[in-house]
């Protein structure tokens, strides 16, 4: 049987140009916004018009192919490759069973599972075997304490993506799995003082899960501190909620309030994670 793995991502526009296309399929197809759309493009200009998601993602999968040495492939939920699309590619490859490992270590209904589900329906009888969750692996706090121990010591703040409230189902693993990760990571670095926030809220009247990163700031701000860094462990590359949210929105809304603001790298092309995607795709294939 001819195996590989199949890497999933939430897809980013390559161009401002397509932002507002882009939005279309996050929305699923229901009208958006102007000043919505109008915002997310100024965002994408003010990080240099483009995304780096699809190249980080492209080297990741590169790296992994080779450190396997079985075929990688990536898709992804909002933007092109497509999931479908990808799944062409597998099919053509002659694959017929698969180690699907989404690009977001915490799982949650709402986001991973939407992942499984467009990869499930275009897969026409290739087997799949999920890596749901793997927040917690050894390898992967590894190479995300790797990534942070060079900028302390210093009170970190590590954050996830948050999601709206109301869509999430009872027992949702979510917000626990993102405060293990955070817990495991400050442990394997050495953190004397960590907290936790979720970031990126999206541009809805819904209530999404906090505390945002602007409210731990100001309390951070009225207790007298004067230096931290955001370690977002809800992210594997770098994109706009790592290049505008944080090194550009919460550094400015920081630096107001007197804290200067620093992160880690992000795991991008590190070594460490490649290592950590190499030990879960084994463990589905086993």
């Amino acid at each position: 049987m001819r195996e590989g793995v199949l890497l999933l991502a939430h897809g980013a526009p390559e161009r401002v140009e397509d932002v507002e296309a882009y939005l279309g399929y996050v929305r699923g197809g229901r009208p958006g916004s102007p000043e919505v759309t109008e915002e997310v493009c100024r965002r994408y200009a003010a990080i240099g018009g483009s995304s780096p998601l699809l190249r980080w993602t492209r080297v990741q999968a590169e790296a992994l192919e080779k450190l396997l040495g079985i075929p990688v492939f990536f898709g992804m939920r909002n933007w092109h490759p497509f999931i479908a699309e990808t799944m062409e590619q597998v099919r053509a490859a002659g694959i017929q069973r698969l180690a699907g490992i989404c690009l977001a270590p915490q799982f949650s209904e709402l986001s991973i599972g939407l992942y499984i589900k467009r990869a499930t329906e275009a897969a026409d009888g290739i087997e799949i075997v999920w890596a749901k969750s793997y927040h917690d692996d050894p390898l992967l706090i590894d190479a995300f304490a790797e990534r942070l121990c060079p900028l302390l010591p210093r009170k970190v703040l590590f954050t996830a993506h948050s999601l709206p409230e109301r869509a999430l189902k009872p027992g949702d693993p979510y917000a626990a799995e993102c405060r293990a990760t955070a817990a495991a990571v400050a442990a394997r670095a050495g953190v004397a003082e960590w907290d936790f926030a979720y970031q990126s809220q999206g541009m809805t009247a819904d209530v999404w899960l906090g505390p945002t990163v602007e409210a731990c700031l100001d309390r951070f701000a009225a207790e007298g501190l004067h230096e931290l860094v955001i370690d977002p462990i809800g992210f594997v590359c770098d994109h706009i909620e790592v290049l505008y949210d944080i090194d550009i929105q919460f550094r400015e809304y920081g630096a107001a309030r007197g804290i200067a603001i620093s992160r880690p790298e992000s795991l991008n092309g590190s070594p460490a994670f490649t290592a950590a995607l190499a030990q879960v795709a084994k463990r589905c294939l086993a």
